[in-house]
């Protein structure tokens, strides 16, 4: 089945060209090479910008050139750490390898982590330079593009070979490699257009692309709220040719029976989502553009498709109307316009938004066709180079006049403050005066907060719960609560397994009701004949007729004289028990005091007639005498 869409996804671009009735036209970006030594080779050539790499716009880049003895295709890894890498002081190292034998991506991979800070590649046919770019999708080569950082070029052969040569002969070959004319600049105000995708599920590349949109949404938003920019957003669609609408290829992956295409998320055609799933969704996001700039609010479009990734994700099964809806609604859109905007994508005829998209991948002016996804266009210039946030913005700020360029160009440090409308579309409780809604200079962020210790747990979306100790001091942990007369009753526990409970006297969810247990009406109480009962708040009251009174312990009524009498004879028996205890105790005491007595007599009389052991033997005076 992977075959068959991949002869399929071909079909269907050959037809988009041929549709357009013109050849497909592919600009090569260029930048400026200048030499400045030897003298022999000194001036301007032109270089074609890699794909890949973050390129230096608006700026410049001087260093030395080196062509390495061994490995100069740098399709093997160099030997020694950093073996590239300039001397403190010295002018950076510019790489000079040869084409052939592995991918662009590859070599410049390779290079960089030897210590190289450019590259330049010769090219090795005598042709009109092209752009360094994947022929196709390859995973080897994605994991070495999503981390390279420096710029590379390619050359063409004949003055790379002169290059070769200054360096060999021992010559010291300086080159200044200048981005500064790579996109315009004619005035204060730049437009650009990101060709981008709603497709999640399609590898390193989504990923890659799925990021970007989220860390440059916060820098983009700025732009376009100052009116420093208008930014556009496009979908590339292609169509299915005629011979194979009524294949079942062509019905999973095109909708207007066969007018509007996507490839297959998973390539699988027998499992997951489809092609026209994908269509519906990038139809979708154009609609939620337009209908955003039409209340002047443009800018919203990147909140909608950073939070549809998060909250709408294909992985989680989410990826559908019910769900995308929900994001609508969140950024206060209305859904209506939207579906109105869209039409019917069953029907036999033109959609107008995206015969406009397919229209506008053909290249004009300086800008060639677009065929490979993501491109970003800045200034009817394709960038080339990695999406990533600061290299982008630098070529989007060098699109700007000089001196015109505004704050968000010259620090990363600003806030975007979405917070202050509508709260950013995140959740937030106005009673508690607590939001998930956080500004950060990469945009708004809908994450549940930490207020005043206690910790929420939620999507930041649609909900945002407290959670652990003293959640219940914030808007009682979201569970329902009411106070009448100043009496408030709560269904947040602060122990037991954590969930919402009615208590005692109401029954409900816990969360959105406790209704008031009616115990006289449900005969759960005051069931003595004599038992009168009123229903009260979280409680009851039993009352008794005439001059009885109601025992809530035993549920009955008693007569007051009965109450009197057991009051009277109960303080009888009190008064008693006390006297006993009184008299028992002045006995004890007594008789202690008196047996002390005793002893200490008898003890007393004893000590005249015989000694005691606690005493001395008394000395016998009359029997000494005798002797004498």
């Amino acid at each position: 089945m992977r075959g068959v869409g991949f002869l399929l996804r071909l079909a269907v671009a050959l037809a988009a060209a041929a549709a357009a009735g013109v050849e497909a036209r592919f600009v090569v970006e260029k930048n400026s090479l200048m030499v400045t030594s030897p003298t022999s080779l000194r001036g301007r050539h032109d270089s074609a910008i890699g794909n890949f790499g973050v390129p230096q716009y608006g700026g410049s880049m001087a260093g030395t050139v080196v062509y390495p003895k061994d490995n100069a295709d740098a399709c093997d890894t160099f030997d020694g750490e950093r073996r590239f890498r300039a001397k403190p002081g010295a002018l950076p190292n510019f790489l000079l390898i040869d084409r052939g034998n592995c991918l662009f991506a590859k070599k410049v991979w390779n290079a960089q982590n030897a210590g190289a800070s450019a590259v330049l590649v010769v090219d090795d046919k005598d042709e009109p330079l092209i752009t360094m770019d994947l022929p196709r999708e390859d995973d080897e080569a994605a994991k070495y593009i999503q981390n390279i950082t420096i710029p590379s070029a390619l050359i063409d052969k004949k003055f790379g070979e002169q290059l070769k040569k200054s360096v060999r002969d021992g010559e010291m070959v300086n080159v200044n490699l200048d981005w500064r004319e790579a996109v315009p600049h004619p005035d204060d105000r730049v437009e650009y257009e990101l060709w981008t995708n709603s497709n999640d599920e399609c590898g390193p590349k989504c990923d890659m692309l799925m990021n970007f949109l989220k860390e440059f949404k916060g820098a983009a938003q700025l732009l376009e709220k100052g009116g420093y920019s208008q930014f556009t957003p496009h979908y590339i669609t292609w169509y299915c040719p005629q011979a194979f609408v009524v294949s079942k290829q062509c019905k999973s992956q095109c909708i207007n029976h066969g007018r509007y295409c996507a490839p297959d998320p998973e390539q699988d055609f027998s499992t997951g989502y489809e092609g026209k799933d994908v269509v519906v969704e990038n139809l979708r996001q154009l609609c939620v553009f337009k209908v955003a700039s039409e209340s002047k609010k443009p800018w919203i479009w990147w909140d909608y498709v950073t939070d549809f990734h998060i909250r709408c994700p294909m992985k989680d099964k989410k990826y559908n109307k019910k769900c995308a809806e929900t994001v609508i609604k969140s950024l206060g859109l209305d859904v209506k316009k939207v579906d109105k905007c869209m039409g019917d994508p069953n029907a036999d005829s033109d959609n107008p938004l995206l015969k406009m998209e397919q229209d506008a991948q053909i290249g004009k002016g300086s800008r060639g066709d677009v065929t490979i996804l993501p491109t970003l266009v800045v200034n009817n210039r394709q960038y080339r180079g990695k999406l990533e946030r600061k290299a982008v913005l630098k070529a989007v700020c060098a699109g700007f006049e000089e001196t015109t360029e505004p704050n968000v160009c010259l620090s990363d440090d600003i806030e975007t403050n979405e917070c202050l409308n509508d709260n950013g579309g995140c959740w937030q409780d106005k009673a508690a005066n607590v939001t998930a809604c956080r500004d950060t200079f990469r945009g708004r962020v809908c994450e549940c907060p930490t207020f005043n210790g206690v910790q929420f747990k939620g999507d930041g979306y649609s909900n945002c719960e407290p959670a652990g100790p003293g959640k219940c001091l914030i808007n009682h942990g979201g569970c329902w609560h009411e106070t009448r007369n100043g009496q408030t009753f709560s269904a947040c526990q602060e122990s037991g397994n954590g969930k919402c409970q009615c208590p005692a006297g109401f029954r409900g969810d816990g969360v959105k009701k406790c209704e008031d247990i009616d115990e006289c009406k449900e005969k759960k109480a005051c069931h003595c004949p004599e038992c009168n009962c009123r229903n009260t708040w979280g409680d009851y009251e039993c009352t008794c007729s005439g001059d009885l009174l109601y025992i809530k312990e035993h549920d009955t009524c008693i007569s007051k004289t009965a109450v009197q009498a057991k009051a009277a004879w109960a303080a009888v028996w009190g008064i008693l028990i006390v006297l006993v205890v009184v008299a028992a105790g002045s006995y004890v005491v007594y008789k202690y005091r008196l047996r002390s007595y005793m002893d200490s007599e008898i003890r007393a009389i004893m000590a005249q007639y015989m000694p005691l052991d606690s005493q001395g033997e008394v000395p016998n005076h009359s029997h000494d005498e005798e002797h004498h």
